[in-house]
């Protein structure tokens, strides 16, 4: 947006000025300048806890409020339910006001940094030929002279006008070629693909002049969600995003789970027709959402982890979990979209993204190809959290790689009021370490229905630099609150009252949630201490770390670090990529060479297992504490929790 759609928010008594778009709600922005504003229902306009002073300025009004007539004439706001539309100056009220010298710190850890890849740093598409192709012809109507066959009177016209020598026609080609030159009065469409360096396949032809109608989609097929992309194969414009939760989290959360399942009879095809189903449904809704007609589309391109690659090609998948851990195949030849049951038009072509091994797939590469990492010279640490964490780290040099079991935590998986990150899920929290009351935000501001990954790895952070936990993890017993309870599980804290929830529960996190996240994070450091040390690096040799992945793209830097999932590194150092599968895939449809490209990327990356290596379960084991049990590899982390210990 322009600067002119730019409004101040001054946060009072203690003057702190943050630069906001207009319209965006307050409470987020109270919590993004590391505000402390009391608020218990997640954002859903019930409790009426965060409510502010509004001094000057103007704000609107997003959804109802419950504040008494009275408040609302002392000036008072509710925080979750206003949006701000000019320079406001707002004043916190006294049960909201954090001391001083803890404000102040928090602010410059909670402020939100984030750093997106900056452009010259991402690959460009100028000047490369697309890997879907559409060129218009206009051909000599053959005589009793000239009467050769009409699939030598296009590759001929082809060779004089263009120079192809090297392309060849398809049977589903032929089959059109007939009726579309005389439709079109000797003037036709071609479609071919370009994915191959040797040939050039046409595998559609039509009648007049189609070239201004080509679409590509795009798709990453994650584990727990598969999302697509339309784009103009022309402009290189993306014209709809969409994603849906992959079917198959119906018969397992994790690819150990679908590949068991898939062992049993008739499991293969389920699970590849789950997949198949999913994306079906986000090329509709890519379609509908850009008003754009399918019979338009000429290619497809999809990335994703190896299981899901082969799942979705229903490709037997049993030797990926079994040591040597040995894919059926780490490249795929291109294929009919149809054939797979992708519900386009016969002429579509699909490519996969390579895989580099049974746990390092497509989504990986995809990822490494956007983030160009092969291409410069900064040591990178390249990290997609999840279920399975995969780990990339090099530079145009060199390229090593593993992946590492973290578990489902991340995604709310094993954690008693765990969920993914959908409305109602709390993703964002915030204590008072005075009175140890929590600011928290929903998705969607609704009404608290669980917590999500992002939500979880805020929260314990929180618990732990406020000195509710210790660095194990577990419940300080003589705390001032009765948030602290001992439930039937063990020890726990209140993160939201039933009153104020979806659910009519206490929404709680127990000792025993903590310990999962523990060793959910433990694995991911763990892994790149030992991928490093490899390599013969540690982590101060870093040049930079990006993090990629939906799941990363919610990460807050300084909580991750507080944690002990991300290393202590200054936080300039960081950069977030988003969907690099996702991105890598519109790159590769948009760009015969970047497809090309990938293919080197997967035969030079070299690949460790994590699980072959005796390192790995030492450092994992020395990366269960908080933030590890090395206190100089994370020295200002533990200062800083000295410091509150000191305080309070």
């Amino acid at each position: 947006m322009p600067d002119s759609e730019k409004v101040n928010v001054c946060f009072l008594p203690d003057n702190i000025n943050i630069s906001v778009q207009k319209g965006e709600n307050l409470l987020e922005i109270a919590m993004r300048a590391g505000i402390h504003i009391n608020a218990s229902c997640g954002g859903a306009g019930v409790c009426g806890k965060c409510k502010v002073i509004l001094e000057t300025g103007e704000v609107g009004q997003d959804g109802d409020d419950v504040l008494s007539i009275e408040d609302k004439k002392k000036g008072f706001v509710q925080a979750c339910t206003s949006t701000v539309l000019t320079d406001v100056d707002i004043r916190i009220p006294p049960e909201s006001i954090m001391d001083h010298k803890v404000l102040n710190r928090r602010q410059k850890e909670s402020a939100g940094f984030r750093q997106a890849m900056p452009a010259e740093s991402l690959p460009s598409v100028k000047g490369h030929l697309p890997l879907f192709v559409k060129i218009c012809l206009n051909v000599k109507e053959p005589t009793n002279i000239d009467n050769v066959d009409d699939v030598t009177r296009l590759l001929s016209t082809l060779k004089k006008e263009y120079g192809f020598d090297n392309i060849q026609i398809g049977l589903r080609g032929i089959r059109d070629l007939a009726r579309a030159f005389r439709e079109g009065n000797w003037s036709v469409t071609v479609t071919f693909n370009n994915g191959m360096p040797d040939v050039k396949w046409i595998v559609r032809v039509e009648a007049g002049d189609t070239t201004m109608d080509h679409l590509g989609i795009a798709i990453d097929i994650g584990t727990t969600t598969i999302g697509g992309e339309l784009i103009d194969l022309n402009t290189g414009k993306k014209l709809a995003e969409y994603a849906e939760y992959n079917a198959q989290l119906s018969y397992g959360e994790d690819v150990i789970t679908r590949i068991i399942y898939s062992q049993k009879p008739g499991g293969l095809k389920k699970m590849q027709g789950l997949a198949v189903q999913t994306i079906n449904n986000i090329i509709s809704n890519l379609i509908k959402q850009a008003d754009m007609d399918i019979a338009n589309v000429s290619g497809m391109t999809v990335a994703g982890n190896t299981t899901m690659t082969q799942l979705f090609g229903e490709i037997y998948p049993q030797y990926l979990r079994e040591a040597p851990y040995v894919p059926t195949a780490r490249e795929f030849p291109p294929v009919w979209a149809t054939d797979l049951g992708i519900e386009v038009r016969k002429h579509v072509v699909l490519y996969a993204v390579p895989c580099v091994a049974s746990y390092v797939g497509g989504d990986i590469v995809a990822g490494i190809l956007s983030s160009q990492i092969s291409k410069q010279d900064p040591l990178t640490l390249y990290i997609d959290i999840g279920t399975n964490g995969e780990i990339v780290i090099g530079n145009k040099d060199w390229l090593t790689t593993a992946s590492c079991s973290a578990g489902p935590a991340f995604e709310g998986g094993g954690i008693k009021f765990g969920m993914r990150a959908t409305t109602g899920a709390i993703e964002n929290v915030f204590l008072n370490p005075s009175t140890y009351e929590p600011m928290i935000v929903t998705i969607g501001r609704k009404k608290a229905k669980g917590i999500c990954g992002s939500g979880l790895i805020n929260l314990v952070s929180e618990l732990l630099s406020c000195c509710i936990i210790d660095q194990s993890g577990k419940f300080h017993r003589n705390l001032n609150t009765e948030r602290v309870r001992k439930g039937e599980e063990g020890y726990e804290y209140v993160l939201d009252w039933a009153n104020d929830t979806a659910i009519e529960q206490d929404i709680t996190i127990t000792e025993a949630d903590i310990d999962n996240l523990i060793r959910a994070k433990a694995a991911m450091f763990a892994g790149y201490v030992t991928l490093l040390e490899s390599v013969g690096l540690s982590i101060n040799d870093l040049d930079r770390i990006i993090i990629a992945g939906g799941f990363g793209n919610f990460i807050n830097i300084n909580h991750a670090i507080t944690l002990g999932l991300l290393p202590e590194l200054p936080v300039e150092k960081y950069y977030f990529l988003g969907n690099g599968s996702l991105l890598g895939a519109r790159l590769c449809c948009l760009s015969a060479e970047l497809l090309a490209d990938t293919h080197e990327l997967a035969r030079g990356m070299t690949n460790i297992e994590l699980s072959e290596n005796p390192n790995f379960m030492d450092k994992y084991t020395a990366s269960q504490f908080l933030p590890h049990t090395d206190g100089s590899i994370f020295s200002n982390t533990i200062s800083q929790i000295e410091c509150i210990k000191e305080q309070w």
